[in-house]
């Protein structure tokens, strides 16, 4: 049992590192807005359209700042559970247990 237990923590310190390897993108208006993010919700880059940076799209641009955000972290999420889903899959768990993410 020990052993198991070993065995957990140390594949979850490795999906915890390749987390932080993927990297998805938030996108809001149209593209105009684009945020890179890792997996583990990391916040990589953002990328904004010139045409945005203009004075009187101010608020506009806080709106589509924030959608490219949580786009992105929602991604990250998936990417996340779906990562840890592959290294749960061989796992005998009792059922409802679940990971400490």
């Amino acid at each position: 049992m020990m052993a198991m237990a070993q065995n957990v923590q140390a594949e979850l310190t490795k999906a915890q590192a390749t987390l932080d390897t993927i990297e998805v993108e938030g996108v809001s208006g149209g593209g105009l807005v684009r945020i890179r993010a890792s997996a583990k919700g990391r916040i990589i880059g953002m990328d904004i359209d010139d045409s945005l940076l203009n004075p009187a799209e101010k608020g506009m641009l806080e709106d589509l700042l924030a959608a490219a955000f949580n786009d992105a972290r929602a991604k990250a999420d998936a990417a996340s559970q779906a990562e840890m889903g592959k290294m749960t899959s061989g796992l005998s768990l009792p059922p409802g247990f679940k990971l400490p993410f």
